[in-house]
C-alpha cells in the first residue's frame, strides 16, 4: 500500500491528459499548416536574396526586411489608416452576411421570388464594382457609407448563392419524414433546411471574407482621405514603395484574420460540418 488516494492522483491525470491534448493539437497544426508556412518562409528568403544580389533599388521593389522596417517607422501613419480600413471591412462584411443570408432564405421560401430575382442577381455580377465605386462616391460623398456599400456588394454574391444552394440541397427523405410528423413549413425550415444549409452558408462567408479587403481598397481609391487604400495612393507618386508593400501586408493579415474568425464561428455554431480530409 502506498497510501496515495484517488484524489491525489486525479490532478496528475488531468495534467497529463491536458498535455497530451496540447501535443495532439500542435501536431495537427503542423501537419495542416506546416508546408504552407515553410513555403512562405522560403519565398520571403528568396525574395530578400534576389533583391540584394541584383541590387534592385528600394523604390522599385523593396526587400522584406525594408518592408518590415517601414512598418515600424511608418506606424504612426499606418495605424490610423489600418483602423479605418478594418472598420470598413468588418461593418461591410456584417451587412453583406445579414443581407445575403436573408435574401437566400426569401428566395428559397418563395419560388416566385426566386424565379424573378435570381437571374437579376446573376446578371448584376457582370457589372464591375470598380465602375460603381465613383458613382457611389458622387451619390453618398466621401464618408464611410460608399465603402460599406462596395464591401457589401463584393461580399454579398457568394453568400447568397451558397446559401440558396445549401437550402435546396437538403435530403428529401428528411423533409418527407418531417411532413409525416405533421411538420409545418416553418418547422421544416427551422429544424431541417436551415441547419443543413449552415455549412454552405459559412463556406460562402469564408469566400466573401477574402474579398472584403479588396472592396474596402476599391472604395478608398475612388474617393477618400483616409484608410490603407488612400495611404497606397498617396505613397505612389512619392515612390514610397516599401510603405505600399506594408499596407498590402496589413490588408492580407486583416483578410486572413476575418477568414479565421468566420472559420472559428463555423466550428462553434456548426460542429457537425465536415472539416475536410484527415490525411
Amino acid at each position: 500500500m502506498t497510501g496515495v488516494t484517488k484524489e491525489e492522483t486525479r490532478p496528475k491525470d488531468s495534467r497529463a491528459i491536458a498535455r497530451k491534448g496540447r501535443s495532439r493539437r500542435s501536431r495537427s497544426f503542423l501537419v495542416q499548416y506546416g508546408p504552407a508556412i515553410l513555403i512562405i518562409i522560403a519565398a520571403i528568403g528568396l525574395w530578400e536574396l534576389i533583391i540584394r544580389v541584383a541590387h534592385v533599388p528600394e523604390y522599385l521593389i523593396p526587400t522584406p526586411s525594408e518592408v518590415a522596417a517601414d512598418m515600424k517607422s511608418d506606424w504612426p501613419v499606418l495605424e490610423p489608416a489600418l483602423l479605418v480600413t478594418v472598420r470598413e471591412i468588418l461593418l461591410g462584411f456584417v451587412i453583406s452576411a445579414a443581407a445575403g443570408v436573408g435574401l437566400a432564405v426569401v428566395l428559397h421560401l418563395s419560388g416566385t421570388m426566386r424565379r424573378a430575382f435570381y437571374p437579376i442577381l446573376i446578371g448584376s455580377q457582370t457589372i464591375p464594382i470598380v465602375v460603381l465605386a465613383p458613382i457611389l462616391v458622387i451619390l453618398f460623398g466621401y464618408g464611410i457609407l460608399p465603402k460599406l456599400i462596395i464591401v457589401a456588394l463584393i461580399c454579398f454574391f457568394p453568400i447568397v448563392v451558397n446559401g440558396i444552394d445549401g437550402l435546396r440541397s437538403v435530403d428529401d427523405d428528411l423533409i418527407r419524414m418531417m411532413r409525416t410528423l405533421h411538420g409545418t413549413r416553418w418547422s421544416i425550415f427551422k429544424r431541417v433546411e436551415f441547419p443543413a444549409a449552415l455549412p454552405s452558408i459559412f463556406s460562402g462567408m469564408r469566400i466573401a471574407a477574402t474579398f472584403a479587403a479588396i472592396g474596402a481598397v476599391f472604395g478608398e481609391w475612388s474617393g477618400s482621405n483616409q484608410g490603407l487604400g488612400y495611404v497606397m495612393l498617396a505613397a505612389t507618386p512619392n515612390l514610397l514603395t516599401a510603405r505600399i508593400f506594408a499596407a498590402i501586408v496589413f490588408l492580407t493579415v486583416v483578410a486572413l484574420g476575418l477568414f479565421g474568425l468566420v472559420s472559428l464561428l463555423e466550428r462553434i455554431f456548426v460542429p457537425w460540418a465536415p472539416r475536410g480530409s484527415k490525411q
